[in-house]
């Protein structure tokens, strides 16, 4: 499928928040972001320093606090417009791999479009696997099938929490590649602790550093290349030494 296949394409959003307090501690402090319509945003930080919980907040599943502006470009409502990919797969057990891959239009109480999950499922290597249940797949692809269930979504902004940290690294590098062309086009915000899948996959990376007033993000210089970049990229392998030097320098 090809990644303009019916899809909607990315917009531009504008984010800003007057800082963040969780159960009395400041957790992200004042910032302003904008994530270009399209492209791919990294962000790294240590555990803890508040990069889940800024894709919460995007994902309305966090409250906005006052004096927050979280914008699309085209002035439309966020709301409905965001897909999710986490860490975990969060297959259902008892429903086959297309049954699992549709889910969302179910909850809402749409018909699933069965010609586009099959699709789908042919585009991230899993045809003929349609009824498969999730026992019957290895880690690398149930976290296929969590790709093909996001991109069911067919959402212009797409949210992913370290996606491919429960796989082994041959794994996540082909999941990697794998994602950077199906999910061409859209708005994605990327959290990882891989500085490779990083600087591989994003248009711009950014390292959250805590602060006495929260977390702020700070912008690391990008290897020229377009994404997705080859691993072997001496660009690329520079690029990694100096973001692993900045991150050990935020921990």
């Amino acid at each position: 499928m090809a990644p303009s296949d019916g899809v909607s394409l990315g917009v531009s959003l504008g984010v800003f928040l007057p800082g963040i307090r969780l159960g009395g501690r400041a957790v992200l402090g004042r910032l302003a972001l904008d994530f270009a319509g399209g492209e791919v945003t990294a962000l790294l930080g240590p555990s803890g320093v508040g990069k889940s919980t800024l894709l919460r907040l995007l994902a309305g599943l966090l409250p906005v606090p006052e004096g927050s502006r979280i914008a699309p470009a085209d002035g439309l409502p966020l709301k409905g417009r965001i897909a999710w990919m986490g860490q975990q797969d969060l297959l259902l057990p008892w429903l086959d791999l297309e049954a699992n891959v549709t889910l969302g239009a179910r909850l809402r109480g749409q018909r699933p479009d069965p010609a586009r999950a099959r699709s789908l499922i042919a585009a991230v290597g899993l045809q003929g696997r349609e009824r498969a249940r999730s026992a019957e797949l290895s880690g690398g692809m149930r976290q296929r099938a969590a790709l093909a269930r996001t991109l069911m979504e067919d959402r212009p902004f797409v949210l992913m929490d370290e996606p491919f940290s429960a796989v082994d690294a041959p794994t996540r590098h082909r999941l990697q590649s794998l994602a950077a062309g199906l999910l061409q086009g859209r708005t994605v915000l990327l959290v990882t602790h891989d500085p490779l899948e990083a600087l591989r996959l994003a248009h711009r990376v950014l390292v959250l550093r805590p602060g006495p007033g929260g977390a702020v993000p700070e912008e690391h210089p990008m290897p020229p290349s377009p994404p997705p970049r080859a691993a072997h990229d001496p660009d690329v392998l520079a690029a990694q030494a100096a973001l692993l030097e900045r991150l050990a320098e935020a921990a």
